[in-house]
């Protein structure tokens, strides 16, 4: 969940001009990091071995 204090800071570094799209394209990356970091924190994560394994099951 974004906090209004990360709304402002995201916000404040935009262009005095942008779009709706910039600003929820920044928001969904906002939210998309607090999630992995989330993720992260309860070791919810795979290895590199694995990771490279599904990478492969990918691009057969």
């Amino acid at each position: 969940m974004i906090t209004k204090k990360q709304l402002a800071v995201t916000l404040d570094k935009l262009p005095e001009q942008f779009s709706i799209e910039d600003l929820i394209d920044r928001l969904i990356l906002l939210d998309k990091i607090e999630r992995a970091e989330r993720e992260s924190e309860v070791g919810n994560t795979i290895t590199e071995t694995e990771l490279d394994q599904e990478l492969e099951k990918w691009f057969k």
